[in-house]
């Protein structure tokens, strides 16, 4: 898909085609045109006359003179000067219309928008992490990339995701994210302190939402370098497609009333009122109807991260 500034460009170099096209018209034929100044129409003069004529300027220092030049005027340059405007008249409205679109779009958004998943900063680990939500089911008008680079969010955009260009650590920015009704908050940025500066940001903005930071990748590199063969299952358990998968589901009917260890899945934390409990804490007990379960499954097909 093209740019808007890539389209503007091909319609500028189309117009001062249709000039140029004008220009060597009026150059063939020029001894049926006369200067006022009593100069011959050389090349130079033909190509000003084909600009004021296409862009309706018309100074009248050029006129067609003999029947030939007139009728040429007639059937070949007035129809070049309506292909002009009509150039000119389509990049405007196409601008304006572009632009009361995506204007519609964000306000649509805006309004239905709602326990989403703003991911703050969309280098590598903001991409893994979009690959996963993807995977996992989320949609892709559900993930907000904010990330200073417009590259960075172009390519979210081209995706289906929502792509925001400015600094996740500014209060203004995260709130064109609508930050304060999201449900989740991945930051992802490369350096340390604006991970903590944004992280910050958004908690005083939506104390309610998850937020999770680079932090835990931290220790996940930590244990596998201390341990290859752990990071090796976590990173299995992490990613999609490889092996188990870490999932959060209700417990299936038969499932109500019996203890995490019964459970043919391995439950790693039953998650009871908001809250994670591991899964040999007491005060589990049974599992309620209402419980979540979060296990290690078999992966799941889901729909393509584009």
């Amino acid at each position: 898909m093209r740019g808007p500034f890539r389209i503007i460009l091909w319609r500028l170099a189309l117009a001062f085609g249709l000039i140029a096209l004008a220009a060597a018209v009026v150059f063939l034929g020029r001894s049926g045109y006369r200067d006022s100044a009593g100069h011959p129409v050389g090349r130079l003069t033909s190509f000003s006359y084909a600009a004021v004529t296409l862009t309706t300027i018309g100074y009248g220092d050029v006129v067609p003179v003999s029947g030939t030049a007139r009728l040429v005027n007639t059937l070949v340059i007035t129809p070049l000067r309506l292909g002009f405007l009509l150039i000119l008249v389509g990049t405007t409205i196409s601008a304006l219309t572009e632009r009361t679109r995506a204007e519609w779009r964000e306000q649509s958004w805006r309004r239905k928008v709602r326990g989403h998943t703003v991911v703050v900063g969309y280098g590598t680990k903001g991409r893994a992490a979009v690959v996963t939500l993807r995977a996992r089911g989320t949609r892709p008008r559900e993930i907000v990339v904010v990330d200073v680079s417009a590259a960075a969010v172009d390519e979210a955009n081209r995706h289906g995701l929502v792509g925001i260009v400015g600094d996740g650590t500014r209060t203004d920015v995260l709130e064109r994210a609508e930050l304060g009704r999201a449900g989740h908050v991945l930051i992802a940025t490369t350096r340390d302190d604006t991970a903590v500066l944004a992280a910050l940001t958004a908690r005083r903005m939506n104390g309610a939402a998850v937020i999770t930071s680079a932090e835990t990748a931290g220790h996940l590199l930590g244990v596998a370098s201390l341990s290859p063969a752990v990071g090796t299952v976590l990173e299995e358990l992490l990613s999609t497609g490889l092996g188990l998968e870490i999932a959060e589901r209700p417990p299936a009917p038969a499932e109500v009333g019996h203890a995490p260890g019964q459970i043919a899945e391995p439950v790693l934390a039953v998650v009871r009122d908001g809250s994670p409990l591991r899964y040999n804490d007491p005060r589990i007990g049974a599992i309620r109807p209402d419980d979540r379960l979060v296990t290690a499954r078999e992966p799941r097909r889901g729909p393509s991260p584009d």
